[in-house]
C-alpha cells in the first residue's frame, strides 16, 4: 500500500516526461487553429450580409467582394492545409528519449506560425490589395490614407515573416539539440567510466 501512495503519480510523470503531454494538446491546438482558418471567411460573409452590404453597395463594390471571398476561401484552405500538415509533422519534432522537449515543440509552433502569417500576408493580403485598388481604389483612400504602393510591399513583409520565424524557430531548435547531444555524451562518459573502474576492478582482484 505504501507503494502505491508513492508511486501512484509515476503514470503521469511518465506521461509528461515522454513528450506526449506537449505533444498531443499541441496537436489539437493545431487542429483548433485549421478549423478556425476554415470558418473565417463564413464568419466574414455572415457580418457582410448582417450589415446589408449586399443591398446597398454598388455593383462594383458587390463584384469586388465576391473575388475577395473567393480569395479568403483559397486562403483559409491553404491555411487548414498548412495547418494540418505540420501537426502531423509535429511528432517528429519530439523524440523521447530526449530530455528538453518542450523547446522543440515552441519551435515548431513558431515556424508554423510564421508560414501561416506570412502566407496570409505576402499572398492573401497582396491579392486582396490589387482587387480592392482595382475595384474600390476612391472609397478606400478615404478610409485608410496611405499610398497605393505600400500594398505591393506585402510579398517581402510575407517572405520576411517566414524567414524570420524559421530563424528564430532553429535557434530554438538548436538549443535543444545541443543541449540533448551535451546530455547523451555525458551519460555515455559517465558509462564509459564506469566500465572502466569495473575493468580495473577486476585486473586488481
Amino acid at each position: 500500500m505504501n507503494n502505491k501512495l508513492f508511486t501512484f503519480l509515476d503514470p503521469l510523470l511518465g506521461y509528461i516526461d515522454n513528450g506526449r503531454f506537449f505533444r498531443e494538446p499541441f496537436r489539437w491546438l493545431y487542429v483548433i487553429f485549421a478549423v478556425l482558418n476554415l470558418l473565417f471567411p463564413i464568419f466574414i460573409l455572415a457580418k457582410v450580409i448582417e450589415m446589408d452590404f449586399f443591398k446597398y453597395a454598388e455593383g462594383k463594390l458587390i463584384l469586388a467582394f465576391i473575388l475577395l471571398f473567393i480569395i479568403l476561401c483559397a486562403g483559409a484552405w491553404g491555411s487548414y492545409l498548412l495547418w494540418m500538415n505540420r501537426k502531423n509533422k509535429l511528432k517528429e519534432a519530439i523524440q523521447e528519449e530526449n530530455e528538453f522537449i518542450a523547446i522543440p515543440v515552441v519551435s515548431h509552433l513558431t515556424q508554423t506560425m510564421g508560414e501561416w502569417l506570412g502566407l496570409y500576408i505576402g499572398v492573401i493580403g497582396t491579392l486582396c490589395s490589387v482587387v480592392i485598388a482595382i475595384f474600390a481604389a476612391n472609397e478606400i483612400r478615404y478610409i485608410l490614407p496611405i499610398p497605393s504602393g505600400m500594398f505591393f510591399l506585402m510579398p517581402i513583409y510575407g517572405f520576411l515573416i517566414v524567414v524570420f520565424a524559421r530563424l528564430l524557430a532553429e535557434l530554438y531548435r538548436a538549443l535543444a539539440v545541443i543541449a540533448n547531444n551535451t546530455r547523451k555524451l555525458t551519460k555515455t562518459e559517465a558509462k564509459a567510466e564506469a566500465k572502466l573502474e569495473d575493468i580495473e576492478d577486476i585486473e586488481e582482484i
